[in-house]
């Protein structure tokens, strides 16, 4: 090629020019002359090139295939030198590289087929060029001429202008190109039969202006030649189009250029549909159902893995249709186990969730669809089994301040449909936009429904919800006898209707909760076997059939005491019923607005799961009741002071433990939190009624609303986590990731961000019916100035001691008020003036405070009467702010045996009565101070302190005993003959929180201190739980299984060795041991091993239900993630043993088969990767791949096993692949985009992918050396490229191309050279040159 230095000066540009139009008078005078001495082709073509090759002396650089060349021969032959000859000669040139061949037909393409008619002959011969050398290879080398060739196309066929690109490359050129011909070929084709296909995108067909410019003489020859050559282009098209690389190519349009790839589809039905009206068309139907059939398969042209190949047999042996059954493992349902691991890790209640729970199984269910391979139908069905087995797993649930069965309840029959209605919508859409498709989804759905009944075991419905279940067949039963008796009333039956009873289990509940959503629809109800015979009359009767609260209620009976207390109990029917109740609840009286509120927040919150997520909706609403007209704004005080008594209602319904947890399932923590500080802020700036005593009564009050209100919304963060928390982190944080009040916030923002943009769409199911009436603006804490002070205030207090604080300040006043309060019952006068003196002269901290007299704090309260001793009938924020003095000053007097253990339980339990929001400061203050470890340990010997030695040491065997069963042994922690102690602050909360009443209406409370007193034990260097857990049996015998259950988590916060062992032991129960292991875990395997049948009584915990409630302790992110990547290595080289050990070597049927070891390999990680989320999530996914894999892999392999042998290198490197892939797919997905993940998830996705990705192209390009076996790096490298092609291509679009090109390299250096080609195909439009240099 003739090139220049690129230059901006008018006579550098004119040089040029110059250069070239000398070069074509060289060439046509060479061209001439040949033809004039009858040299053959080839010679000619030799005399051209010596034309370009003697331009060197001017100074000019010169490369083939050269670009002016090209454009020389094209121009004169189109149509100055239309001649034989010189077609010969551009075939001799194409032959021999001089010049590129799609170059030139780029350059004829629009030339010739805008002139086919007036010139056949030249368009007959263009055809052949394209038959010929269109299916040439595409290579060009990276260069100066390429370069130009690339300009010279793109001029030629105005891709820039028709495409908008602002840089077009080589690749994309290509591509461009190659389905531009195809569809002009069809459109021109289309067009001389007779069919014209009107398109905005015909550049190529101008009209018939060339049809009078035929030559004189051979009409009649011409004209057949016209008709031949439209037979022919349509032959070249099918022929371009069953060509390999070409397919390629056309893949890449499909997939980077989908409206260009979309034009050629439209063109294709076109022609579909007009195939019968027309003789042309079908004459060539065999031409035409080829090519029909190759550019469907360009568009399935992805990777497939070839199960002849080891490589492609490891990949596809996840499909559930695989050889599963001789696994030695978990079999067939162990490719669902992360569906039951999700379930059951929401059921902990102890942290609660910020997104809602269908919308992480809905992502987590596509997850395993896709890379399990299987039918809608086997998904829908193991997640219906998984949400039975959670059910069951819980029937008779132990008692105790924990989420019951109503939490798993609403799992099954709420969460799980709504996931599924996700599911189905986004089928539904997809199926409205494209105009066509089958609802398979919808149908797996219906397959799926209707062989649950064989399950009978699961189906079992607990007692609390056999009438339900019984009401739910009964419904059934009716309508199919009215619809065979054509009555009218088909399926209308009440509650109360009497006339048809029949018995049913969970299967009738699970779909009446799909119908009630529009999944399916009554047809269910002639299901084969679905409605059982009905109950005798004797049966009939022996049940209890009352009228239906609800009817009355609707029929306006007045919600008198009877009839409030029955519609608390029984939940709503339908939406109609809740929305009078919402309207009673925002305009009735005062009395009506109370008892609707708690009628609303009633069974039909925790029970109605066929509308529970309209009740839910309602339920949250009805904190923030709407504005007056006129009003001045969103922070009126008078407009919530007007609703007090519906809030306090509303408030002390919800703060229940199932309630409170049923919001968090539903994803409302978030919302509640923004609503509720609105509350916090303006009941905390009112006083009290001057006659206020306590808050302990049925009296609403602003500090009840205000504790309510404070409380919950401190229930909904971690406030009191310990202060060590922010210390014992690794370089990726800690594994133990609690939400604060910001995240919330930011959270809820981002939601309503997104939500803003489709608040007008018809999306009426999912995440956004839950919020779209919800208030759309912003919510931020610095709106809130005095929860705003106190909130920081507290961060102080958690990070360091109190500082000094002066006399004279309102502060300093207040918390000598609140002294003398809560020291007004103490026999002792001089207690309080106890407290003030400790407080002026020092603390149990060391710190010094300002000095004060005794009388400035203090004053007689032991001869003071309760009513003459004035209260501080002060805003709730002004208490809360002082009551860390009021502590300090407290616990240290107690510290110097200034005031008793019981005078200090008594002080703090008056305040707490008194002000119940105090618990949020007394649990703060306490909690700090716990872990700063520079308190007194005190004896609890039971005259100071409470003494939990009663059942201190049979809580301590019966915890040891539970575990043994799971295989973690632990060493007893307090000797018997010495008394146990607790750290001072510890044992002060621990006294205060066993006085608290166990009833259900100090839930808000306990719901505060229970989790408080937990993390204390866990951030406490004492171990404190058993003795926590000791004194609590004592107060709550009833309690003693979660008492127990809650003490089973207090080895593994800071014992690593009992963590190794309970994974340990997680990983043996699902696979169960292999044939040389003696274990005591050996039965049962799969789902039931690791989580177990029955936590009844806490009989038989297994160790997957126990790692899932204690994993949140775990604080080493490091130390877990290498934990459970090493145990994945360890049980892959298990099978990989039991493989090549199982039968003699010459009997293959006496042998575990490959496909069996590979498939537990593959059950391994999925295990593995499961456990490594429910742990930590993205945080712990972030340190597995930034951290513990390359670590490992640049390791040694002797150092970590010693010598092993080949398969099982192969099956370690294929299990680390697959746990990769499965913990970044079951946190964030394989899709491109899901409406579940936001605030940057993505792009932390995006940033794994390409360092991993990375680090294995410099492994590859030889600039980081392994210590691992090549044998393991090989199957590690091409499974997870293998992986993330076949079930995650979103994922190549965040990976450099120049990583895509070095991965490409390896990959086909292993002989992989499909899987290296599908690789570079997702890379986008960037990666186009680097596909057709590998082709």
């Amino acid at each position: 090629m003739l090139t220049l230095p690129p230059s901006d000066d008018p006579q550098a540009n004119s040089a040029v020019s110059s250069a070239t139009a000398d070069l074509e008078r060289r060439v046509m005078e060479a061209v001439k002359a040949s033809e004039a001495r009858g040299d053959p082709p080839l010679l000619r073509a030799v005399e051209i090139a010596g034309c370009c090759v003697s331009d060197e002396k001017e100074g000019l650089v010169v490369g083939f295939p050269n670009a002016e060349l090209a454009s020389i021969l094209v121009s004169n032959l189109c149509f100055s030198h239309n001649s034989p000859s010189m077609w010969k000669l551009l075939d001799q040139a194409m032959a021999s590289r001089l010049v590129y061949p799609y170059h030139i037909l780029a350059l004829l393409t629009p030339r010739l087929i805008l002139h086919r008619r007036a010139q056949p002959e030249a368009y007959r011969l263009y055809l052949e060029l394209m038959r010929r050398y269109a299916l040439s290879s595409p290579l060009l080398e990276t260069g100066l001429c390429r370069q130009k060739i690339t300009k010279s196309m793109d001029d030629a066929l105005q891709l820039s202008n028709a495409y908008r690109a602002k840089r077009v490359y080589f690749g994309t050129t290509l591509v461009l190109f190659i389905v531009n011909a195809i569809t002009a070929l069809i459109d021109s084709s289309l067009e001389d039969w007779g069919f014209p296909f009107a398109s905005k995108d015909r550049t190529m067909n101008e009209g018939n202006q060339c049809v009078d410019l035929d030559v004189k003489g051979g009409s009649d020859k011409k004209d057949q030649l016209r008709r031949t050559n439209t037979f022919t282009a349509f032959e070249v098209v099918e022929n371009m189009s069953s060509n390999k690389r070409i397919q390629v190519l056309l893949r890449l349009a499909h997939l980077n250029m989908p409206e260009l790839f979309n034009g050629l589809l439209q063109r294709l039905r076109f022609i579909e549909a007009h195939k019968l009206s027309s003789k042309s068309l079908a004459s060539i139907n065999h031409l035409l159902e080829n090519l029909f059939s190759n550019i469907q398969k360009a568009m399935n042209l992805g990777y497939k893995p070839n199960k002849r190949d080891l490589l492609g047999h490891m990949i596809d042996i996840g499909a559930v249709n695989s050889p599963m059954s001789l696994l030695p493992g978990a079999g067939k349902s162990g490719c669902w186990i992360s569906i039951d691991i999700l379930l059951e890790s929401c059921m902990e209640g102890k942290t609660l969730m910020p997104v809602a729970a269908f919308e992480l199984l809905t992502e987590s269910t596509m997850t395993l669809h896709i890379i399990n391979q299987a039918s809608w139908q086997e998904t829908f069905q193991a997640l219906w089994i998984s949400g039975l087995r959670l059910l069951q797993r819980d029937k008779e649930p132990i008692e105790g301040p924990i989420p019951q069965l109503d939490s798993r309840l609403c799992m099954l029959l709420a969460i799980i449909p709504l996931s599924i209605v996700s599911i189905l919508k986004e089928e539904s859409d997809r199926i409205l936009a494209e105009g066509t498709g089958v609802a398979s989804r919808k149908q797996g759905l219906v397959a799926c429904l209707q062989s649950l009944g064989q399950f009978n075991s699961l189906l079992s419905p607990p007692q609390s919800v056999a009438n339900a279940a019984n009401d739910a067949a009964s419904k059934a039963a009716k309508f199919v006898r009215d619809f065979k008796a054509g009555t009218g009333s088909v399926g209308m039956m009440g509650l109360n209707d009497s006339s048809t009873r029949a018995v049913g289990n969970l299967l009738h509940l699970v779909v009446e909760a799909c119908i009630a959503r529009d999944l399916i629809d009554t047809s269910a109800y002639f299901w084969p076997g679905y409605v059982s015979p009905c109950m005798s009359t004797k049966d009939q009767n022996s049940m209890l059939i009352q009228d239906s609260p609800w009817s009355n209620f609707m029929q306006g009976a007045p919600l008198t005491g009877s009839l409030q207390s029955a519609l608390i109990a029984t939940p709503a029917p339908s939406v109609a019923e809740l929305e009078k109740l919402n309207h009673l609840a925002l305009n009735g009286s005062e009395e009506e607005r109370s008892a609707a509120s708690k009628i609303l927040c009633g069974a039909s919150l925790t029970r109605g799961w066929n509308i529970q997520e309209t009740v839910v909706r309602m339920a949250v609403k009805l904190l923030s009741p709407p504005m007056p007209p006129g009003s001045p704004g969103t922070g009126d005080a008078n407009h919530y002071l007007t609703h007090m008594h519906m809030l306090n209602a509303v408030l002390s319904c919800l703060s229940h433990v199932d309630s409170v947890h049923i919001l968090s399932l539903y994803g409302m923590v978030p919302e509640v939190a923004a609503i509720l500080m609105p509350l916090c802020e303006v009941f905390g700036s009112f006083p009290p009624p001057h006659n206020y005593r306590s808050s302990s009564g049925e009296e609403v009050s602003v500090y009840s609303v205000f504790s309510f209100a404070f409380l919950f919304l401190l229930r909904l963060y971690n406030f009191y986590a310990p202060a060590q928390t922010s210390t014992v982190s690794g370089r990726a944080g800690l594994v133990r990731h609690d939400l604060n009040l910001d995240y919330l916030l930011l959270l809820r923002n981002s939601r309503i961000g997104a939500n803003r943009t489709t608040v007008g769409g018809s999306n009426s199911t999912g995440s956004t019916n839950l919020f779209h009436d919800l208030p759309l603006h912003s919510v931020y804490i610095d709106s809130f100035p005095k929860l705003r002070a106190w909130y920081f205030q507290n961060q102080a207090c958690v990070a360091s001691v109190l500082s000094g604080l002066c006399n004279r300040s309102p502060v300093h006043q207040l918390a000598n008020r609140i002294l003398n309060m809560i020291c007004r019952k103490m026999n002792n006068s001089g207690v309080a003036a106890s407290c003030s003196t400790v407080t002026s002269t020092g603390t149990g901290t060391g710190t010094t405070t300002t000095t004060t007299s005794s009388s400035s704090m203090s004053g007689s309260s032991g001869s003071v009467s309760e009513d003459a001793l004035p209260r501080p009938l002060v805003p709730a924020w002004e208490v809360l702010e002082a009551i860390p003095f009021v502590l300090e000053a407290v616990l240290t007097a107690c510290a110097y045996g200034r005031l008793s253990s019981r005078d200090l339980t008594i002080g703090l339990r008056d305040l707490v009565d008194f002000f119940p929001a105090s618990l949020a400061g007394i649990v703060s203050y306490f909690s700090a101070e716990i872990t700063r470890g520079i308190w007194p340990n005190v004896a609890m010997n039971g005259i100071d302190w409470p003494n939990p030695e009663k059942s201190l040491h049979l809580i301590e065997a019966e915890v040891k005993d539970i575990l043994a069963r799971a295989g973690v042994h632990i060493q007893n922690c307090y000797p018997r003959g010495l008394p146990p102690m607790l750290p001072l602050p510890m044992a002060a909360l621990v006294s205060l929180t066993i006085t608290f009443k166990i009833d259900k209406s100090s839930e808000y409370s306990r719901g505060v201190v229970g989790q408080a007193l937990e993390t204390c034990a866990e951030g406490c260097a004492w171990p404190s739980m058993p003795i926590i857990g000791a004194l609590w049996s004592q107060k709550a015998p009833r309690w003693y299984h979660f008492i127990i259950l809650s003490c089973t988590r207090s080895p593994f916060v800071r014992d690593k060795d009992a963590i190794a062992q309970l994974t340990h032991s997680c990983f043996e129960a699902f696979l169960g041991p292999t044939s040389r292991d003696s274990s005591s875990i050996s039965s049962p395997r799969g789902v039931t091993g690791l989580l177990g049948q029955s936590l009844a009584n806490n009989a038989n915990l297994r160790p997957g239900f126990l790692f899932l409630r204690t994993c949140r302790t775990f604080y080493d992110t490091h130390f877990i993630s290498e934990l459970i990547f090493k145990l994945v290595l360890e049980w892959s080289r298990k099978m990989a043993d039991e493989w090549a050990s199982s039968g003699p070597a010459r009997l293959k049927s006496g042998r575990v088969s490959f496909a069996a070891a590979v498939g537990a390999a593959r059950q391994v990680a999925i295990l593995g990767a499961s456990l490594l989320c429910v742990a930590g999530r993205s945080l712990l996914v972030q340190v597995l791949f930034e951290d513990t894999v390359p670590t490992i892999l640049l390791s040694s392999s002797q150092e970590r096993s010693g010598h092993a042998s080949p398969i099982s290198c192969i099956l370690e490197g294929y299990a680390v692949s697959y746990l990769m892939f499965f913990s970044i797919s079951l946190v964030w997905g394989t899709r491109a985009h899901t409406a579940v993940f936001k605030l940057g998830s993505f792009e932390r996705r995006a940033r794994l992918i390409a360092t991993h990705m990375d680090f294995m192209a410099r492994v590859l390009d030889g600039r980081v050396m392994l210590g691992c076996d090549p044998a393991m790096w090989k199957a590690h490298v091409s499974c997870f490229v293998g992986l993330v092609v076949r079930f995650a291509p979103a994922w190549v679009q965040h990976v450099k191309v120049g990583t895509l090109r070095k991965l490409a390299n390896g990959l086909k250096g292993w002989h992989e050279c499909e899987l290296a080609l599908a690789l570079l195909e997702l890379g986008g439009s960037p990666a186009m040159d680097a596909v057709i240099e590998l082709l």
